[in-house]
């Protein structure tokens, strides 16, 4: 049977199939533990959505000390873990091991770098989402979830989903208030965990024995154990190990422990008990515990005499964890906003706030960068400006660079009388400096709707993330000043909008790649020529101002070489010698195109271009074969031939560039045809919505490896 976390009642061997009334903790714990049982998991947790919130909390925990998951007490729904994630999407998520964790949630493998796998599931109805599950099971559970553990765990979820459902309908909260939980369980009693018998058995081996609890207490410890860490017994009985221990009190050490009870394998580890005693730990863990076996070390001649003693007031781990996945998550940040967001989304469900808001120091004033959880934004926003030299906590608290805790609105106001206690309707607060290169950046202000106590671990964590926070927010600013000068030259060197030409109508569509600075080298141009038109759409090398700057020069040959009334294989040649003498080391394609609707043709010339598709006025497509030469800039000597097509009134050419077909994993022929079929079945729509639909899919993508340019070309009677 799993063991109970602290905060949780003892789980019978079986959970009643319904209980009518209110669900408290012990409920939970039940169904948690039957869900567990069903499926044989070492451990898991349910979470609750808090009411009124996006904010996921977890209610009960079994199989592992609840600290394990400190950094995730509270997360925040669209957070990059697997439970926000499962009740984001409704279904199951599987992560079946270390290497998965840490390429999908490094957040979390940053904190817990162990072997075990993770399933997730929402804790749902088809109308409502509750909250959320997650289970582990050691690193040697097999790669795929079985069909069979997937039903279990998915009809329990199910049935939790219902009791809550139920629960809520005959009028009791969906989330356990304080007063439905179980009282917190007491420390194990001691004497109680070994017989008489076996300790006098124990006693007479040559080496340490003792056992730990899920909280790393101890049950048991015979004489030799005692003796080998020179603690007594009785000291050792019912305290943690590092902690009646102080030469143990060291993160790495606590890691082995926290690692054998994750992954339930066998761990082992070296310490120095001072001043020169090399001493052998070696833990056994099941799920209730573990058993630790205590030798003098053998090979004491071959340990690094040079290595330094470690700190005795180490600091825990759980104080670790939460800057280790918050840490994390701040590097992920690119923007102003990103920050913003992050401090948001993990930052303040983590220590309960329930608004924030995020200034910087600019210009002797602070501004107001972004706020969350604020229902009237006019009140942020009235102190965009504040002076520096003002007297208000903020101005203070980065004016000096140590934060500032109130508990309650009495504190804010004893500390500054002359300002209003609870301007926000908050009733405590934080105020961090942010000082990044030793000179300020700003302010977070995280507010709580209830007064709110700040312990010593909790001011230690949030004081620690204050100079994270910083470097983020500095790097953020950079790079959206970057962001904007790069989108300004973007915006110079592409057409504004597109001319309106007799027998021609037109559309185009750009979106940068998302992946770097949301900039590139594609471009489009369509230009007047003597009642003709010309088109161009072409792709520069690179997703970078470089790219970009090359771009603007080769749309401007092409409407140079155009003017000087070029055919459309010289144009193409003329541009690829300019990009050999501009000596650039970067390449291009394009595709180019002479338009003559009074005459129904049209001369097109390319150079390593996707061909363009052509639309019939009959809706049939087909991709257009084109001679063509290689791409610009590879051979000065490069010819472009030319091809002519009629084109009928009622024709429809699209232009595009190799961000629209292609996509990781997916054939490129298949990807080409599928770009057919739309635009043989929606042809026939205004030209404006039908380029808002073939790159609908590009636009909402998450992640766009490729810049995407489209252009639509429809030719009418003149």
């Amino acid at each position: 049977m799993v063991g109970v976390t602290e905060g949780q009642v003892p789980v019978p061997e079986q959970a009643p199939s319904s209980a009518p009334g209110p669900i408290g903790r012990p409920a939970l714990s039940l169904a948690l533990a039957a869900m567990m049982d069903d499926v044989h998991a070492h451990s898991g947790a349910v979470y609750l959505l808090a009411p009124g919130s996006n904010v996921l909390e977890m209610a009960v925990m079994a199989g592992l000390p609840r600290a394990f998951a400190a950094p995730w007490e509270r997360v925040g729904l669209n957070a990059p873990i697997p439970v926000a994630e499962a009740v984001r999407d409704r279904r199951l998520i599987w992560a079946s091991g270390e290497q998965q964790m840490a390429r999908r949630y490094p957040r979390i493998a940053v904190v817990l770098p162990y072997p075990f796998a993770l399933a997730a599931l929402p804790v749902a109805t088809p109308d409502t989402a509750y909250g959320a599950v997650f289970v582990t099971w050691p690193g040697s559970h097999p790669p795929e979830l079985s069909d069979w553990e997937r039903d279990h765990l998915t009809s329990a979820c199910d049935r939790l989903a219902l009791r809550l459902e139920r629960s809520r309908a005959e009028g009791y909260p969906a989330h356990p208030e304080p007063d439905l939980l179980a009282p917190a369980a007491g420390a194990t009693d001691a004497a109680a965990l070994g017989s008489l018998e076996a300790s006098r058995m124990v006693a007479r081996l040559p080496y340490g024995l003792c056992s730990l609890d899920l909280h790393g207490r101890v049950g048991f410890a015979n004489a030799a154990t005692a003796e080998l860490l020179g603690v007594p017994v009785q000291t050792l009985m019912g305290s943690r190990l590092w902690v009646s221990v102080p030469w143990l009190n060291d993160p790495v050490y606590e890691d082995r422990y926290r690692a054998a009870l994750l992954s339930q394998h066998v761990t082992s580890f070296v310490a120095l008990r001072p001043p020169g005693t090399w001493l052998s730990f070696r833990l056994y863990p099941s799920t209730s515990g573990l058993s630790v076996r205590i030798s003098r070390a053998r090979a004491v001649a071959e340990m690094s005499r040079s290595e330094p003693r470690r700190a005795e007031e180490s600091r825990g781990l759980v104080t670790i964890s939460h800057v280790l996945s918050l840490a994390s998550a701040l590097t992920e940040a690119v923007g102003v906003q990103d920050v913003v967001q992050l401090v948001a989304d993990e930052i303040a469900p983590a220590v309960g706030s329930q608004a924030l808001v995020v200034c910087r120091a600019q210009g002797g004033r602070l501004h107001v960068l972004g706020h969350r959880g604020y229902a009237d934004a006019r009140f942020v926003e009235r102190f965009d400006g504040t002076p520096l030299s003002s007297q208000t906590p903020g101005t203070q608290v980065l004016n000096s660079g140590v934060p500032a805790f109130f508990e309650s609105a009495e504190q804010r106001r004893s500390a500054y009388p002359s300002l209003d206690a609870a301007p926000d309707g908050m009733a405590a607060w934080a105020f961090l400096p942010l000082v990044a290169s030793g000179r300020p950046v700003g302010v977070c202000v995280l507010t709580y709707t209830e007064p709110h106590p700040f312990p010593a671990d909790e001011r230690a964590v949030l004081t620690s993330l204050c100079g994270l926070i910083a470097q983020a927010l500095e790097r953020a600013t950079l790079y959206d000043a970057k962001h904007r000068l790069a989108h300004g030259l973007q915006a110079a060197l592409l057409p504004h909008s597109l001319p309106s030409l007799p027998g021609i109508e037109s559309a185009a569509r750009y979106l940068p790649a998302t992946q770097g600075m949301d900039i590139g080298g594609d471009f489009y141009d369509v230009v007047p020529d003597h009642g003709r038109a010309v088109a161009v759409i072409g792709d520069v090398q690179g997703h970078n101002v470089t790219a970009a700057g090359l771009m603007g020069q080769i749309r401007t040959a092409v409407r140079a070489y155009t003017a000087v009334g070029q055919e459309p294989g010289e144009v193409v040649r003329s541009t690829n010698r300019l990009l050999i003498d501009l000596g650039s080391e970067l390449f291009a394609s394009c595709v180019y195109l002479s338009l003559d609707p009074e005459r129904g043709r049209a001369v097109l010339a390319r150079a390593g271009h996707p061909p363009p598709l052509l639309r019939r006025p009959d809706g049939k497509v087909r991709v257009l074969d084109l001679a063509g030469g290689p791409l610009l800039g590879v051979d000065a000597a490069s010819v472009y031939p030319t091809t002519e097509i009629p084109l009928a009134p009622g024709s429809l050419l699209a232009l595009y560039t190799d961000g629209l077909i292609e996509s990781p994993g997916v054939d490129i022929e298949e990807s080409l045809a599928a770009l057919g079929e739309r635009l043989a079945r929606d042809g026939e729509m205004p030209l404006d919505a039908l380029a808002d639909s073939l790159v609908r899919h590009h636009r909402e993508a998450r992640g766009r490896a490729d810049d995407v340019a489209l252009l639509l070309l429809r030719t009418r009677e003149v």
